[in-house]
């Protein structure tokens, strides 16, 4: 009897796994298909219906293929540099960090299309739900990973290259509270570390890497760490200490430390 009612019970929890696999990804016909539609049901709510906010995908993501092929790169991103990710369907269905990146770069679209109280109602959305907030107007590259991703905020004027990889709680904002270019210009292949901020109209070179808790407010040269608050560069500022490898891409917080006896855990 017992045996019985185990094996029943693994049954039903095997139906539901597939129900849910099913719904959200098998019956689409495409990428765009599954993304849109769960997109939609997780951005939904009383005022913006699962069904408009699926159209609205599918029809942006159908329409500008550079929005597929970095969907592609954002997956391959997280499933090649988070040990945590175990399949591509795993980041598609349950990282937020991914699932608030597709989003806003429908937001970007709307925003570029004079659509712009849509554009920040999506980006309210994207916050209440992901926990996510980053303006529709900021522009983002193509291989981006987002880890765990809660607490991160970016701002409307600031730019983030292709293969940059940033963790929870990074601010890239902006210094006080007039308008114009304000915010960071992040390059190709940077790594931000977890609880970062980065403050101001400034560039990160490329390959650059922050670490985690830092906040920088000068630009940081191409290849180069900077770290502490405020932060400095690994190596001096007249001869910093040049990354080998891309940071972005091999998620190596802690390779300057033994260079830098200045920081403390």
């Amino acid at each position: 009897m017992g045996q019985d009612q185990n094996g029943g019970s693994e049954r039903r929890r095997s139906r539901t796994c597939f129900s849910y696999l099913y719904s959200t990804i098998l019956s689409h016909s495409s990428l765009e298909r599954s993304l849109s539609f769960h997109l939609g049901n997780k951005l939904c709510s009383s005022t913006l219906l699962s069904t408009l906010l699926y159209d609205l995908f599918l029809n942006i993501f159908t329409t500008d293929p550079n929005l597929r092929s970095a969907t592609v790169a954002d997956l391959r991103a997280a499933r090649y540099r988070d040990p945590a990710c175990v399949s591509f369907s795993h980041c598609l269905l349950n990282y937020k960090g991914f699932l608030a990146c597709q989003a806003q770069r429908v937001a970007h679209k709307l925003w570029t299309q004079s659509r712009k109280p849509l554009a920040l109602a999506l980006q309210s959305r994207i916050s209440d739900v992901f926990a996510v907030d980053i303006h529709p107007a900021a522009k983002i590259g193509k291989g981006i990973l987002f880890d765990h991703a809660t607490g991160v905020v970016v701002g409307e004027t600031a730019v983030i290259g292709n293969n940059v990889s940033i963790l929870h709680h990074v601010t890239l904002g902006g210094t006080g509270k007039f308008g114009g270019d304000r915010h960071p210009k992040i390059s190709d292949g940077v790594l931000i570390g977890a609880g970062a901020t980065i403050l101001g109209n400034i560039k990160i070179g490329e390959g650059a890497n922050i670490g985690a808790g830092s906040v920088v407010l000068i630009d940081v040269p191409p290849r180069t760490t900077a770290v502490g608050n405020p932060a400095r560069l690994v190596g001096g500022k007249e001869q910093p200490t040049k990354n080998e490898e891309v940071p972005g891409e091999s998620m190596d917080h802690t390779s300057f430390i033994s260079e830098w006896s200045g920081y403390i855990i």
